[in-house]
């Protein structure tokens, strides 16, 4: 309990440092980047775009179905999307390193904004809690050396305005969500992500620079970030203007034409 209390106390007040938040670019949309392939089994759901460079293998999944946003593979906007995932790739990696984590698990932490570091390998078993300490612009990035694991029932909780579009994990090698993991905020690993049974992420993303993101039904939804959508917006407009055109063109077709003819006119 001490030890809790201790690990609290050094990583809460202290880090009240400024880091910015990593830039995504054209990913922000993504919930999948990937650099060789993604493949998915089982009821897997990505509320996001996909996209596959220089790679051009997806499996599994279902426009409009396993995934509500954009498949692209191998084209230009899959391209930039992995480059500018690359770029935020760098600058997590580039951050000033506030608390040193090497040997500790990330469960049963509650971490207040700022930059954490493991040497090697980084574990969540439990809850791993993230204190937004009510500021808008608050931002965790982790530089992760090698993997990232999470235990089974793992979960990142968001508190007091934390957010995952604040939230960044860099991981070395390669990460992997345990069975049934709710985790928080994007990944970016320079190898693979795999997703197991079960596991989700929300408001975050899956970014594997240079292997695949392996899905196995999971839930990833990048719904809960600042992702400018104009389309659905244009859309619902249209669709609105349809339908007040439909259901006058439907009127004028129920009113006897002498009625028709003196509103047209004026007449009462």
């Amino acid at each position: 309990m001490r030890a809790a209390a201790f690990a609290m106390l050094m990583l809460s007040p202290a880090a009240a440092q400024a880091v910015i938040p990593i830039d995504l670019g054209s990913a922000r949309p993504f919930g999948v980047v990937a650099g060789a392939a993604v493949t998915a089994t089982g009821n897997t759901i990505i509320h996001g775009d996909v996209g596959v460079w220089p790679g051009v293998t997806t499996t599994g999944l279902v426009p409009g179905v396993s995934v509500t946003g954009l498949i692209h593979v191998g084209d230009a906007v899959a391209m930039q999307a992995h480059a500018d995932a690359a770029l935020a790739y760098a600058a997590a990696a580039g951050a000033s390193c506030g608390h040193v984590l090497t040997g500790q698990d990330l469960g049963g932490l509650t971490l207040s904004p700022g930059v954490y570091c493991f040497a090697s390998s980084a574990q969540l078993t439990g809850t791993l809690t993230l204190d937004g300490m009510n500021d808008p612009n608050a931002a965790f990035i982790f530089q992760i050396g090698s993997t990232l694991i999470t235990a089974t029932g793992a979960q990142v909780l968001l508190t007091n305005g934390a957010t995952g579009d604040g939230t960044f994990f860099q991981v070395g090698s390669s990460a992997t969500l345990g069975t049934n993991t709710a985790f928080a905020g994007s990944i970016a690993a320079l190898a693979s992500v795999t997703l197991t049974n079960g596991s989700s992420i929300h408001s975050g993303r899956a970014l594997a620079l240079n292997g695949t993101v392996a899905l196995d039904s999971n839930d990833i939804d990048v719904s809960g970030l600042a992702i400018p959508v104009p389309e659905p917006t244009t859309w619902l407009s249209m669709m609105t203007g349809f339908g007040i055109a439909g259901m006058a063109l439907r009127r004028r077709r129920s009113t006897p034409p002498a009625i028709a003819c003196n509103a047209l006119i004026g007449n009462p």
